[in-house]
């Protein structure tokens, strides 16, 4: 009888060094969804009439009605290489920055990454972005150079003119490579054409040529330059498929999850590495202890939330009792899933080293840690860019206020990079993320399909708030008066903001010695004494001990750190963010008797010792901007200034190749509302823009204070005061 593919697929997912957990990213519009088609139509699951033109990952209604991928796609399939079967669990992901939040998850749970790049457009800003976010996670990358047949047929290179191409494209993202890389990989993973990390080829069209394939099978690009001269590309498929020539590639230069494991798990887990977990998840152990983190949450409405992950360790049984370490408390395991796309196909169990769907674990997050018994949770999945457009969202009826909430709640499982805020004093809801198309999305989806009717405010800016000096100390009393805290804070270094914001130092908790981190600061400077006094590094913020002998401490400073959390997330000029700032405790005062220092005492002594301090350290805002790239021809260099210039915007960079220009700049996020209109008339519909980067830097001081008062007003504050307690 003939095997069906789940069949196959639970066959080969007990034998990990057959297994390759592997994502496709990429710049928009470079071809990613296509690309994923072909692969599926080697694997059997679809036509191969069809590949290129289903799209199946594309598979809800606003990616097919709008051409663009917005939510990842898991698909695990069997494919036969050199006459062996391996298993390819995939993710599709998206390409617009605006949903770059789905491409860092999908990054914990893979090993491997085929960043696709168009031919002609060459290494993009998105591309950056996703090879950052890859490297970042220890993903590996191989490259497939796609939209070939587009050199050929518009550009009409010759074939050495197309090597040339190829060269300028590979040397440049082996360059992005090399810049970014860590140190334990630095020169270790570029991609090279003589060993066949690089593949060129048409999604579109079906083909792919690597270097090693050329040889054995006798091929060149004056055959392929030939077959499309003589209208014939349609049989490059058959002489080189593009599935049978990427996976081969990603077979030979991808890592299997126990090889990835090993240099995976000391960076992104923080536990011992020696204990009984630690061993089991180096190793990818089917047989040790259950280690599982959750990278993304879809409500399903019959099975209800259904979390997609990662195992690492363990194996999955449908029943099993296991331990969600963030929201701590035991849950069972319902189904257990594989993917097929929008398909899910319910097994009966699954070992480490897959990329697994289950139902069962209520109210679970993106990011959280499942296992089987208490285990140090994975580190957090941190994006590189942060929400920074916010909409207040509210729900047309008034009988639908109930159903708003609980539909939020689960927008903000679903899409993590979906920041809300329920503000239940003021009943104002807000939403907050990476741009205008992503907060159009989620809105457009609430009303279809979560059947809930609402409005939505016009775009407002989260900003940040800092200090620029040095405080004095300052006492923070709680309630009985029993307990003192004192506090100074002062500016953070630099140097040290940005190791947390590119994720070298990862945002946590230090309940151990964590000697990795306090050798990166010794690196840029910091005694390791120093270092060891750091408590927790919280939304680019440290709080440092600076206390001695204090007896109860132990018992106290999980509350501390809350409290510290507190302030952070509202600060004292208009309970926007904190940032960039080192708080320090110098002593504490404790009441003997722990019943006069629990929670009720002690969070208002932090929150007040801590506000005192900051209002002495001269607060500021900070707004943010982002570095943007934008393409035109070259005769609207004028009016591209222009607009730059009404935009409070300023020019960085300006390069020229024939009539086309590439222009950098910055601009106020606040100033970029309408941009892509009013881009289009200043270029007659001919110009582009794409985000490279986002940074906070000090709002003009002319600006300050009016901004403040817009700020509290809007929130419903008093604004005559800063909001101290």
């Amino acid at each position: 009888m003939v095997e069906t593919m789940t069949e196959r697929v639970l066959r080969i997912m007990k034998t990990p060094d057959r297994i390759r957990n592997i994502a496709i990213c990429a710049h928009i519009d470079h071809g990613k969804t296509t690309f994923s088609d072909n692969l599926l139509a080697g694997a059997g699951m679809i036509s191969e009439e069809l590949a290129g033109k289903q799209l199946v990952l594309d598979f809800r209604e606003d990616e097919i009605a709008r051409g663009i991928t917005i939510d990842a796609a898991n698909v695990s399939m069997v494919h036969n290489v050199d006459d062996n079967e391996f298993l390819i669990n995939l993710i599709d992901t998206p390409g617009h920055v605006d949903f770059g939040g789905d491409v860092t998850r999908a990054m914990r749970a893979v090993d491997g990454a085929i960043v696709l790049v168009d031919a002609v457009e060459g290494i993009m800003p998105q591309t950056e972005t996703v090879l950052r976010q890859a490297l970042r996670e220890r993903v590996k990358p191989v490259l497939f150079i796609n939209k070939v047949d587009r050199l050929i047929k518009e550009v009409k290179l010759t074939p050495e003119q197309m090597q040339e191409r190829f060269v300028k494209i590979i040397t440049n993202v082996n360059k992005f490579i090399q810049d970014i890389s860590p140190e334990d990989i630095k020169g270790k993973w570029s991609v090279n054409v003589q060993n066949g990390s690089v593949c060129f080829g048409s999604a579109f069209h079906k083909w792919a040529l690597s270097f090693p394939y050329m040889q054995k099978n006798n091929l060149s690009f004056k055959d392929v330059i030939n077959a499309y001269e003589a209208d014939e590309y349609k049989n490059l498929g058959s002489k080189a498929p593009l599935h049978k020539v990427v996976l081969n590639m990603v077979i030979h230069h991808l890592p299997n999850p126990v090889d990835a494991q090993k240099y995976r798990i000391p960076k992104i887990w923080h536990g011992d590495l020696e204990s009984v977990e630690g061993k089991s998840l180096i190793n990818s152990d089917p047989d040790g202890p259950v280690a599982f983190v959750v990278t993304k949450i879809i409500i399903d409405k019959h099975a209800g939330e259904v979390a997609t992950g990662r195992l690492f360790s363990g194996t999955f049984k449908q029943g099993m009792d296991l331990y969600m370490n963030q929201a701590k408390r035991n849950v069972r395991l319902q189904q257990v899933s594989i993917y097929k796309g929008a398909q899910r196909i319910t097994v009966d169990n699954v070992p480490a080293g897959n990329i697994v769907g289950v139902t069962g674990l209520k109210n679970v997050y993106a990011g959280e840690t499942v296992s089987s018994v208490p285990i140090e949770p994975f580190e957090a999945i941190k994006h590189i860019f942060e929400p920074v457009i916010t909409k207040s969202i509210d729900a047309k009826s008034a009988a639908d206020l109930p159903k708003l909430v609980e539909v939020l709640k689960q927008v903000s499982k679903e899409d993590p990079s979906i920041f809300i805020q329920i503000n239940e004093e003021t009943g104002e809801n807000l939403m907050s993320g990476m741009g205008e198309l992503h907060l159009e999305i989620i809105e457009n989806r609430i009303k279809r399909e979560k059947g809930l009717d609402v409005v939505t405010s016009a775009p407002i800016v989260v900003y940040r708030e800092t200090i620029q000096k040095k405080s004095e100390e300052f006492e923070g009393k709680s309630p009985n008066k029993h307990n003192k805290l004192y506090f100074y804070v002062e500016p953070l270094e630099e140097n040290v903001y940005q190791l947390i914001k590119s994720g070298e130092i990862p945002e946590m908790r230090l309940k151990k010695k964590e000697q990795e981190i306090y050798e990166k600061l010794a690196n840029i400077g910091w005694t390791i004494k120093d270092a060891q006094k750091i408590k927790q590094i919280y939304k680019g913020n440290l709080l440092i001990d600076d206390t001695r002998g204090i007896i109860h401490l132990g018992e106290v400073i999980e509350m501390i750190m809350d409290g510290l959390q507190q302030v952070i997330d509202g600060g004292i000029l208009a309970k926007e963010p904190c940032v960039k700032m080192k708080i320090h405790l110098t002593d504490i005062k404790l009441h003997e008797d722990a019943i006069h220092r629990g929670p009720a005492q002690m969070l208002p002594s932090v929150r007040e010792g801590i506000r005192l301090a900051i209002s002495d350290s001269k607060p500021i805002m900070f707004e943010p901007l982002q570095i943007l790239q934008i393409e035109a021809p070259v005769e609207f260099l004028g009016e591209i200034s222009k607009l730059i210039q009404n935009k409070r915007g300023q020019l960085l960079d300006m390069s020229q190749e024939g009539d086309h220009m590439t222009v950098k700049a910055k601009l106020p996020v606040s100033e970029m509302f309408g941009l892509s209109n009013d881009l289009r008339s200043s270029t007659e519909g001919r110009g582009n823009f794409y985000i490279i980067d986002q940074i906070f830097e000090k709002v003009p001081e002319a600006l300050q204070e009016k901004l403040i008062k817009q700020i509290r007003e809007r929130k419903g504050l008093k604004t005559e005061e800063t909001f101290l307690i």
